[in-house]
């Protein structure tokens, strides 16, 4: 069983009257992980936890009609807020809004199954989040298309560092297969252009409303996206190309690392450094006769980390899907062959993966590497 959030033991305490409309939907697992992601990021505020829980108690107990309405209804008058605020020139409290409308989309999004028309009702909301930041914001951005496979693009969100021409840093959010880019853009903006950096967010997703993943998702060689981006970045002029740093969204992506171990062009990445793989590899030998484990690579063999040339940074939750002391001894034999591999281990009372905290301190370590990776001529 998870262990409850902090913010879902506030929510307990807060209203039993919320937990009593929530308990039909408790044994979702898909809707009760939904809420509680999103009482994780209001757990510092306590007027949007208000909130959540006002919408929850207008839901009918045994009634997923009722609940995809009122957190999609929800979503949308917070989505007019955000453009409020924006046209008003408050653009990071309109970024605020426009995550917190994201947050809500998802939440209706749990309880609709397998059915398309809502499926891409809250798809074309999320999208809309996203448009609407790049096109009010200071720094205007834009989607743009990323030539990868002959016949699947990709799709991602650019918004540049500045009005200005000269080529800037870069950082390249890579979302995990599956997850959309529009809330990873909504997160690192304000991160990104705190610290004079470009930033582009790409998914796997393809381009456009509908999306086409299932049409790629069993393929071997995702890392090959990496390489393409990597491209269509060096292809612009407003972007140098000798400080190009990647994240993975999550932080924790093999994907994303394989893909750096293919390409030397980045200047520095923010990703598992293959750790995945060896736990797989861990998992799979487990199931195997001692022949057959013969034949694979060593358990904790960093054969990925090897190949990267950039600086590396680590960085997990002390409770997620590696324990902490296990990936400090695999951080620690990867500096053996690799000198600049950083581990930061996130404490979960500080939000967990990916909330505000925790991505200053990764995005302070992306800018300190980017300022010592050599500029290139203009």
């Amino acid at each position: 069983m998870k262990k409850p959030s902090r913010a879902r033991k506030r929510c307990a305490m807060g209203s039993e009257g919320v937990l009593k409309a929530f308990g039909p939907w408790s044994e979702r697992e898909e809707v009760s992980d939904a809420l509680t992601r999103l009482l994780d990021a209001t757990s510092e505020r306590e007027s949007e936890l208000a909130e959540c829980l006002a919408i929850v108690q207008r839901i009918y107990n045994d009634d997923a009609d009722s609940w995809y309405q009122e957190w999609m209804r929800a979503a949308e008058v917070m989505r007019g807020g955000a453009c409020s605020l924006a046209d008003a020139g408050l653009l990071e409290a309109a970024r605020r809004k426009w995550l917190r409308a994201v947050n809500y989309y998802e939440v209706a999004a749990s309880s609709i199954g397998s059915c398309p028309v809502r499926s891409q009702s809250v798809d074309a909301g999320i999208r809309t989040c996203a448009l609407d930041y790049l096109s009010l914001g200071v720094r205007q951005g834009e989607v743009v298309t990323i030539a990868w496979r002959p016949d699947y693009s990709l799709e991602a969100c650019f918004l540049p560092a500045s009005d200005r021409p000269e080529p800037a840093p870069m950082v390249v959010c890579i979302c995990e297969p599956g997850r959309r880019k529009e809330k990873s853009l909504l997160m690192l903006a304000g991160h990104a252009a705190e610290r004079g950096l470009s930033l582009l967010v790409v998914d796997l997703l393809g381009p456009g409303p509908t999306s086409r993943f299932e049409d790629i998702v069993g393929h071997r060689d995702l890392e090959t996206a990496i390489g393409s981006v990597m491209d269509y970045v060096c292809g612009r002029d407003d972007v140098d190309d000798g400080r190009i740093a990647i994240l993975a969204d999550d932080w924790s992506s093999s994907f994303v690392a394989r893909g750096i171990a293919l390409d030397p062009r980045y200047a520095a990445a923010v990703c598992d450094a293959g750790l995945w793989d060896i736990h797989e590899r861990v998992c799979l030998s487990r199931r195997l006769t001692p022949d057959e484990r013969a034949c694979l690579p060593s358990a904790s063999d960093c054969r990925v980390a090897r190949q990267i040339m950039c600086p590396l940074l680590v960085a997990l939750p002390d409770r997620g899907w590696l324990r902490a002391d296990i990936a400090t001894r695999l951080v620690a034999q990867m500096k053996r062959e690799h000198l600049d591999v950083t581990l930061k281990i996130f404490a979960s009372d500080q939000g967990g993966v990916c909330d505000a905290q925790s991505n200053a301190a990764i995005f302070d370590w992306i800018a300190a590497r980017l300022a010592g990776a050599p500029k290139l001529p203009s």
